[in-house]
């Protein structure tokens, strides 16, 4: 049974417990948001230019424990050695770009009869982001650290199953002499300390990144208040891959084996043109073949493990025995290990192939031409990413135009760049983070006429 009182943090690959951690009530989130407000007050009070160098600083501080961090990730989340080192520099390099724009944040002058027009950007106040578990401590930094730099405090609750490196992450913002209470992380469950942040009536807005249903539930509730939120939720991202495509390049496996496939814009249904079809399927069963599975602190390790015993019986769900699939290995004993799979006789309309699975798993599928393509790629509740891979640029712009996405990569499987925005159509969210524009998202636009037609001074 589940202490609601604690967090027991698991190794997914080796399932021995690593920590435990005390887990928020919803009296811990309201003392924390009190906290915060005071913080708050006195971090906007400072200079544009002193907020930045602070940031910087906590960027260099970051740095100095990328190996630690990156470590910490891999034991709590089983991530690879390498993409845990590229979450924790992702971490550094977006406090950077956000302490750049807090000196940028500009209002404008705007023409008017009978005086002067001008606007300001003013913080929030108080944020709240609650942050997945696929990749802890990028998106736990896509909201919080755009937001502390436009001014505003943030209280983080990272998911209950990967606090480690949001908790260690906090204690090197105070190590790095941001102001006490500033940023505060408070682990929990998503019920109780989850819930009373959404609700409570001094955070200012909230950013959500986890699954549709309860993106829904999360913007219900701040619809209660008039509270504006960000979500990023799931995807089923297509990958278009035309006859003229390299093929090597066009279906390398880790565009949706990458962390296992727990990764909203893996590109998990592969829509290949029939002239190519037959080929396609014999490199990737090839290449499913030669993916390395096994122990993620391993440097020639190229797969880790699930992130838990749940998430392994859902993936597994979606993958009857006798289905027809091209299999890679995974290993055996403890551990919450699948192998690489795709799905060579998925209907386009069955779940496999419409619903986000979130593992290591992929649907292989014929179109015939761009028309059969676009349907394709659009047959899906999400809009999150995908891919368009052919030589005819013509055609490649005619797909993005016409594919339902917040983000698509023409010859690339790239979807996030911490210079870019990054967010979703239909069902795969709301908002945008990262890019030039992500402080912007954390402001409030204050309108002052001042006339120039009253008495004089």
């Amino acid at each position: 049974m589940t202490d609601p009182h604690e967090l027991h943090v698991v190794n997914p690959a080796t399932e021995e417990t690593l920590a435990t951690v005390p887990a928020a009530s919803a009296e811990d989130v309201a003392a924390a948001v009190a906290r915060a407000t005071g913080a708050q007050r006195a971090w906007a009070a400072l200079s544009p230019a002193d907020r930045a160098r602070l940031l910087r600083r906590f960027a260099d501080t970051v740095d100095a424990h990328v190996e630690e961090l990156a470590r910490l990730e891999v034991r709590e989340a089983g991530h690879t050695l390498g993409n845990a080192r590229w979450e924790a520099g992702n971490a550094r390099d977006l406090l950077l770009y956000a302490a750049g724009g807090a000196e940028r944040l500009l209002g404008s002058q705007i023409p008017v009869p009978g005086g002067w027009n001008v606007t300001f950007r003013e913080p929030l106040g108080v944020v709240g982001v609650i942050a997945p578990w696929n990749f802890p401590m990028p998106i736990a930094a896509w909201g919080s650290f755009p937001a502390l730099a436009a001014g505003n405090a943030v209280v983080l609750k990272p998911a209950e199953t990967t606090p480690l490196t949001a908790l260690r992450l906090a204690e090197l913002a105070l190590d790095a002499g941001l102001p006490e209470h500033l940023f505060q992380v408070l682990p929990g469950y998503g019920h109780t300390a989850g819930r009373a942040l959404v609700d409570h009536p001094d955070i200012a807005k909230i950013v959500f990144t986890g699954s549709t249903r309860t993106g829904h539930e999360v913007m219900e509730r701040c619809a209660r208040q008039a509270k504006p939120v960000t979500l990023e939720l799931g995807g089923k991202s297509p990958n278009v891959v035309f006859a003229d495509a390299d093929l090597k390049t066009a279906l390398d496996p880790f565009s949706f084996l990458d962390n296992a496939g727990q990764d909203c814009c893996a590109r998990t249904r592969v829509l290949v043109q029939r002239e190519v079809y037959d080929e396609a399927r014999a490199f990737l069963a090839d290449a499913l073949a030669a993916v390395v599975v096994g122990d993620p602190a391993d440097e020639r390790t190229q797969m880790g493990p699930l992130i838990s015993r749940a998430q392994l019986d859902r993936v597994r769900s979606y993958v009857p025995d006798h289905a027809p699939a091209l299999r890679g290995t995974a290993p055996d004993g403890p551990g919450y290990w699948f192998p690489p799979t795709v799905l060579t006789d998925a209907a386009p309309d069955s779940p496999a192939a419409r619903e986000e699975i979130f593992g290591p798993v992929a649907v292989l599928l014929p179109f015939t031409d761009e028309q059969d393509a676009i349907r394709l790629a659009n047959d899906t509740p999400y809009g999150l990413s995908g891919s368009i891979w052919t030589r005819d640029l013509g055609r490649a712009l005619r797909i993005c135009g016409a594919v339902r996405a917040g983000n698509l990569s023409v010859n690339s499987h790239s979807s996030v760049r911490y210079w870019t925005p990054f967010g979703g159509f239909k069902q795969s969210g709301l908002g945008r983070e990262l890019g030039p524009d992500a402080l912007n998202a954390f402001t409030e636009t204050k309108n002052v006429f001042l006339s120039t037609e009253g008495p004089a001074l």
